[in-house]
């Protein structure tokens, strides 16, 4: 399928093939008709892409200084690396999607094959969205309006936080295609409203439905207001306009009555007067989106409903809102509608998209009817016929792209497949890294008998069932850590193993940093202490990797790194774990937490797994204690050694082991050997990562 991509890097737009996206439970898979490309917010994503690298640094300071301290801990380069990688990441552009749905996820019932639906969906041939992102279209209305949902929402939950009454004075700074919308289902909700904007075409058809015009260029627009509102000022402010500065909050405020309420939907400079809101106790709010529910996993990825009586007005009830007024004819669309476009022209939007006098421009995507689309395409010829070390990705997220990828270009693999969701990140990594190959059907990697070697790197809930299965297909593996996320996924992947006698490894890659294989050589089989502090960075409760079902939390997700990689060092199994954590009453998916380690030939560990620390402050530090002699590792940059004859440094650039583990991985796979990693050491680790919050719960040692 044809979907339009933008570079960070070039800010180039590009119409891009990529293979189209399986539906997913909860989610339906639309065929797109029409999309409304957002010229505002999409201008500035364009413009933002086409700036310098210093005006980009300019525009992000929170991000440079994240860059500086990144630069402290891990060094220039791999800083530098990190920053391109990011740069170079595509974008899909679009979220004003109309089409009709092709395809039901498991767990999805009030949609069918057929129906007509707007959403939020990218400008694609083909989009797979969430059920609670999705409405159903009235008859009587065009896939043009209905392309103007998603837009219309994001003005409407604005208006939702004004809450305005009939009689009210309200104006709606900046005349874009938001401020438009809001004007009249503003004045279908009572309102009188005045609309400031520069461009006297917006102006004109603002006026044309009973909206009050002034041009800011053209006079004083405070004293215009208090002209028009007999010196009290404005009952609400909705700003819907983009500027750097500062001086549209100040506006807003002077032109606000006492005990006004100011809404801000779009971009601007917000160091705020004290005074010009203190004297007026005005309020101030800054509106989110299509409305409650936005960012909130459960609602938008998992589709669970925020309860009518409780949250009246969700992002999808927002949605059926604005298609309903377009229905009854309370919301005029087509008069904004400058251009409609085919899909095979987009140039003529976005080629001059900077200097764009256009209020909406539509895309028209193709009639013909398309049930099967196609989930793989072909990137580049290659004949695998024969050879050894054929791999396929599964997963394109931050691991794959700035780790695995870099590393793996130094080795000799064969390079046919990457699968990823939803086809553009993994398609762009296929070209940049040579692989044959892009899909969103990770089962096509599986059923290929050219396959020798399956790489996982998907979030760690998949990481089981998609080991078992690669197994089942009788390939290789090597799965990014966690293993598993409980003992009976544990169990199965053992039995699986079992049965297919192919080889699974665990991304535990610090064992192979050189820095690793110095310390191991130089400590030889005696017992020792050795502790491993993770100064690991906060991650807010939010994000996926706390979630016990998904991401397993950070010491079953992360944590076991460290368990590895001390098993390694005493070269001995855990038999009994100790975790203490942080905090009077610690949650199981806690990121504060000591373990301590009793090996089985007399050797102990501690692990320091912490998120409060300064980011500042290297990432990592193993110290080693054995036969008065120490090592202590600064970040996998830099070993020192004590006590030790003809040793007492050494220095490297950053090394976790990533490049010497799959380099070493694909030449096992390709000559034969042993596995990498001894599938009991993954097993105990494992296992040991599993102890350690059975023993949080339990308040005691936990015996393996």
């Amino acid at each position: 399928m044809k979907q339009i991509i933008q570079s960070f890097k070039t800010g180039e737009t590009i119409l891009e093939e990529v293979p189209a996206p399986q539906v997913r439970r909860g989610c339906v898979l639309i065929q797109t008709t029409r999309s409304l490309v957002s010229l505002g917010t999409e201008r500035m994503l364009v413009e933002f892409g086409k700036s310098n690298l210093l005006s980009k640094a300019r525009q992000q300071p929170d991000k440079v200084k994240q860059v500086l301290d990144k630069i402290k801990t891990d060094g220039l380069m791999p800083t530098l690396e990190a920053v391109f990688n990011k740069l170079g990441e595509p974008l899909p552009l679009g979220y004003c999607n109309v089409g009709r749905v092709i395809e039901v996820g498991e767990g999805v019932t009030d949609f069918k094959t057929g129906d007509r639906v707007a959403s939020n969906g990218q400008h694609a041939e083909f989009v797979c969205v969430p059920k609670n992102l999705v409405a159903h279209i009235p008859d009587n209305v065009s896939d043009e309006s209905a392309a103007f949902t998603v837009i219309g929402s994001i003005g409407l939950q604005g208006i939702r936080l004004l809450n305005p009454t009939i009689g009210e004075t309200v104006v709606v700074v900046g005349l874009g295609l938001i401020g438009l919308l809001s004007a009249q289902l503003l004045i279908a909700n009572g309102c009188r409203v005045i609309g400031t904007d520069v461009d006297e075409s917006k102006l004109t058809l603002a006026k044309e439905w009973g909206v009050i015009p002034f041009n800011p260029l053209q006079g004083d627009v405070v004293k215009f207001v208090e002209s028009q509102t007999g010196t009290i000022g404005a009952d609400a402010v909705l700003i819907t306009a983009s500027a750097k500065n500062n001086d549209i909050i100040s506006q807003a405020a002077r032109m606000s009555r006492k005990r006004g309420r100011i809404v801000l939907v779009g971009v601007i400079g917000l160091e705020i007067s004290r005074a010009e809101f203190y004297e007026k106790e005005l309020s101030f709010q800054v509106s989110c989106s299509y409305g409650p529910g936005r960012y909130d996993d459960d609602y938008e990825q998992k589709g669970i409903d925020y309860p009518l009586p409780f949250v009246r007005w969700t992002e999808k009830r927002n949605f059926e809102t604005i298609l309903q007024t377009l229905s009854s004819g309370k919301l005029q669309v087509e008069q904004m509608i400058t251009d409609v476009i085919p899909l095979d022209e987009y140039q003529r939007i976005y080629g001059d998209i900077g200097h764009s006098r256009s209020i909406a421009s539509i895309l028209k995507y193709p009639e013909n009817t398309v049930l099967s689309p196609a989930h793989t395409i072909q990137v580049s010829d290659a004949n695998f016929a024969g050879t050894k070390g054929v791999l396929g990705i599964i997963g394109a997220g931050n691991f794959t792209k700035m780790t695995m990828l870099p590393a793996l270009k130094s080795t000799t693999a064969n390079k046919k497949y990457i699968a990823s969701k939803g086809g553009v990140s993994g398609t762009a990594l296929a070209q940049k890294y040579g692989f044959t190959h892009s899909t969103t059907n990770y089962k096509e990697i599986l059923q290929d008998k050219e396959v020798d070697l399956v790489m996982i790197t998907t979030r760690h809930d998949l990481h089981a069932e998609m080991t078992i299965e690669s197994l089942q297909a009788g390939k290789h593996i090597f799965v990014e850590k966690p293993l598993a996320l409980n003992e009976e996924q544990l169990e199965r992947i053992i039995q699986a193993q079992n049965i297919a006698g192919t080889s699974v490894t665990v991304g535990f890659n610090r064992r192979f940093s050189p820095h690793v294989q110095k310390m191991k050589n130089l400590l030889g089989l005696a017992p020792m202490n050795v502790i491993a502090t993770m100064n690991a960075g906060f991650i807010p409760s939010n994000v996926w990797v706390h979630d016990l079902k998904v991401g397993g939390g950070r010491i079953i997700g992360e944590a076991c790194h460290f368990i590895d990689l001390i098993t390694y060092l005493t070269g001995s199994k855990v038999k009994s774990v100790c975790m203490n954590s942080m905090g009077v009453n610690p949650e199981e998916n806690t990121d504060n937490a000591s373990i301590l380690l009793k090996y089985e030939n007399g050797s102990t560990g501690v692990i320091n797994y912490f998120a409060n620390g300064s980011k500042a402050y290297s990432k990592e530090r193993v110290e080693v204690y054995s036969q008065e002699r120490t090592l202590v590792l600064d970040n996998f940059r830099k070993t020192e050694g004590f006590g030790f004859k003809g040793f007492s440094h050494l220095k490297t650039p950053m090394d976790k082991g990533h490049k010497d583990q799959f380099r070493l991985l694909v030449e096992r796979i390709q000559k034969g050997g042993e596995p990498l990693i001894p599938f009991e050491d993954i097993i105990n680790t494992t296992r040991v990562s599993f102890a350690a919050i059975e023993s949080l719960k339990s308040h005691g040692w936990v015996n393996l």
